[in-house]
Parts: structure tokens; sequence; C-alpha cells
């Protein structure tokens, strides 16, 4: 079994400049363990425990249907907390792109067969940035942290693929391997 998820990643500048962000918010921030800048990544859809063989079956199906699904541009804005009432447990940068939404759902629709069972909370695209720790309780000034870099634009990122990916939890985190790329139209 592997742990498995579907993935965009984003261009390395817009990750430069969200890291250059953090280096700022760990001060203001405290009790955060931050996400290495090689893990950041759009998570699509989550598969969770898969066999190995099920890995190109999901290719294989995800290629069929968005091999016509246009290429298309996503910006990095701004930062949240989930969840957003009571005790946060993860900080993230926002994603928007129009074509956002309807590649999540030709994702769903083409892994219905497959037994992926849709999402029951709605798509929310983000990048995870950092996690509080268990113990820990965010800063009584989060609520104008997160109001001071609402409207902060780290940049745009073209999306032309989508890569299934594996996860191998370590100790120290989660470590990623690429496992299957698929393009996007043209």
């Amino acid at each position: 079994m592997i742990r498995a998820f579907l993935a965009i990643n984003l261009e390395p500048q817009v990750i430069e400049k969200i890291y250059r962000s953090i280096d700022d918010l760990r001060e203001r921030i405290p009790a955060v363990r931050w996400v290495p800048p090689t893990n950041l990544h759009l998570t699509v859809k989550f598969f969770g425990d898969i066999e190995e063989a099920q890995v190109e079956p999901i290719a294989i199906a995800l290629q069929d249907q968005l091999e016509l699904f246009p290429r298309f541009t996503i910006n990095a804005k701004g930062l949240g907390v989930f969840p957003e009432r009571g005790r946060p447990k993860i900080l993230w940068v926002g994603l928007t792109g129009n074509e956002l939404a309807g590649l999540a759902a030709k994702v769903q629709s083409s892994l219905l067969p497959l037994g992926f069972a849709p999402e029951q909370r709605s798509f929310t695209p983000h990048l995870t940035i950092g996690r509080w720790r268990d113990s820990a309780r965010a800063p009584r000034t989060l609520k104008q942290e997160l109001e001071r870099w609402r409207y902060c634009t780290f940049g745009h990122s073209v999306v032309n693929e989508v890569i299934i990916m594996q996860s191998v939890l370590k100790a120290d985190g989660a470590v990623y391997h690429r496992l299957k790329v698929i393009s996007l139209g043209k």
C-alpha cells in the first residue's frame, strides 16, 4: 500500500516569495511547524492508502479526462487558517483561478468509476504552509496578522500538469515522490 494524492506544483518564484514571507511570519506566528518549500503543493484529490497497482489505472482515467482540459493560471494570495473558528490547526496561502473548481470536478468525475468517493467538503484551493503543534495556541494577534496579509500577492503559476504523488510519512515530516505526470491540454 502507498499513501497518494493528486497535486499541482507552483512555479519556483512563487514558492520563493512565499518563503521570504514565512521568514517574517516565524516571529509573528510562533509555535507553527513550517512546511518545507519542497513540500508546498495544491492537493487536488487525496487518495489515501491505495494499492500501488492502482496508480496506472488512475493515471489513465485522469489522462482521458484531462487531455482536453485547458492549461490555466492560478494566483497565490493572502493567508487563512483551518478551521476558521476555534483553535486553528493549519495556516495556508489562498489560491485563486477560475478553472480550479472545474479541474477538481473533472478529477472527481473521472475517478468515480474507479471507486473513489466524491469529497464531502467543498474544494478550497490552498497551499498549507504551516501546522500548529498539538498543544500550541495561536497568538492573540492572529486575526490582525491574517488581515495584514489578506491582500498580499505571491505571484501566479501556469498549470499545465497534475501529478500523482506518493507521500512517505517520516518522523521529521512527509517526503513526496512523483509517480505519474498527467499533462493538461495545449
